[in-house]
């Protein structure tokens, strides 16, 4: 794994490396702790999820997107509630104790005080004023401010631990604070990982119901890159992408497509005193081809699971290996995933190979 960044300033440190996936995966069963399924879960909340492959792979998965398009689990919810109704009735006993929900508040990182919450573990971060007002345990957090001045504090509970129940001390003082520090009503994402519930949400038959919430659906939306600038790539060449200009300069050019740039079109002819963005050729490594290239994008509270569900039917309908295939050296197809947190602090890009390579850049700001 290279470390890539200057050590000069506050600068967006990014993270590359070069894995193999595993000779087999259990969709059933997904080793978390090897990447790309590693770098997914690291990242519990993003608004965009980007998908980047060629036309020809994406006419054989187009038919799988749209079913998953139809599924349950595209579904999310927007409400206004207190922190303190989180941890009140029905809400807290089906959606902490005996279910699985994932929450964001609104607000800034680093700038306001946020509320999330994600596999029954409740984190607050908040500014120091309300943090001394709180009377919580927390740690002090970096904020980007003066060194020796800590501004900005953390404070975490696992709420489906025995002890985070009405009565007991710990939970008691949360239940104060909520109350009487950390009181005002806040917009909040909501997703519920139990699918059938979602049906009942829509029907408002769900304990969140009671708060009105927006329901909305995660639609993809596909834009056509005709003409693309390609470069000839293929497994044997990633070696030689080590070098943190040629891996920055593979990340800079999903991340161009991700925005569907004409700056990678074949025809485009932009004055160079405007741009003089190039599509990289790795110092001749390989040559630039013309191809269709297509973006599939997804907007919404977009949790790892789903990331992950989608990514392995890609990869099982769109980049299929024959048994006894020899050609590895040869294998160019490939798929591109880049998805964005939400405060503008972490984005990840995954480049995955026919086969098991598969490269990971993960950006945390």
């Amino acid at each position: 794994m290279l470390d890539i960044h200057r050590d000069d300033g506050l600068d967006t440190k990014v993270y590359y490396s070069h894995s193999l996936l595993p000779s087999y995966i259990d969709p059933q069963n997904v080793s978390t702790k090897r990447k790309p399924f590693s770098t997914f879960n690291a990242q519990p909340f993003s608004h965009t999820l980007d998908l980047i492959l060629p036309e020809e792979i994406y006419d054989l998965v187009k038919r799988h997107l749209e079913d998953a398009d139809g599924a349950a689990k595209n579904v999310y919810a927007r409400v206004y509630m207190e922190l303190g109704e989180v941890l009140q009735g029905d809400f807290f006993t089906e959606y902490i104790k005996k279910g699985n929900i994932m929450m964001l508040s609104e607000g800034r990182p680093l700038v306001d005080n946020v509320f999330s919450l994600y596999d029954g573990k409740l984190r607050l971060e908040l500014d120091r004023q309300t943090y001394e007002r709180c009377g919580l345990q927390g740690k002090p957090i970096e904020d980007g401010g003066k060194k020796h001045q800590k501004n900005r504090w953390v404070i975490e509970y696992n709420l489906r631990e025995p002890s985070m129940v009405h009565g007991k001390k710990g939970f008691s003082r949360l239940e104060w604070a909520c109350k009487n520090v950390l009181n005002h009503s806040l917009t909040w994402l909501f997703y519920n990982f139990n699918l059938s519930s979602h049906e009942s949400l829509r029907a408002g038959a769900e304990p969140i119901s009671i708060h009105h919430p927006s329901v909305h659906t995660m639609k993809p939306t596909t834009t056509k890159l005709p003409h693309t600038l390609v470069p000839e790539l293929t497994v044997s060449d990633l070696p030689s992408l080590y070098d943190s200009e040629d891996a920055l300069a593979l990340h800079e050019y999903i991340s161009m497509m991700c925005l569907a740039s004409p700056r990678v079109s074949a025809s485009d002819n932009i004055d160079p005193h405007l741009s003089r963005y190039e599509v990289s050729s790795f110092d001749g490594l390989v040559e630039l081809a013309s191809r269709n290239m297509v973006r599939v994008r997804w907007r919404g509270f977009i949790p790892p699971q789903f990331v992950q569900e989608l990514f392995l039917l890609v990869r099982k309908e769109g980049l299929r290996v024959e048994k006894g295939s020899s050609g590895e050296v040869k294998e160019e197809r490939w798929v591109a995933w880049s998805a964005a947190g939400f405060g503008g602090g972490r984005e990840w890009t995954v480049m995955q190979w026919a086969g098991r390579e598969t490269l990971v850049w993960e950006c945390d700001g």
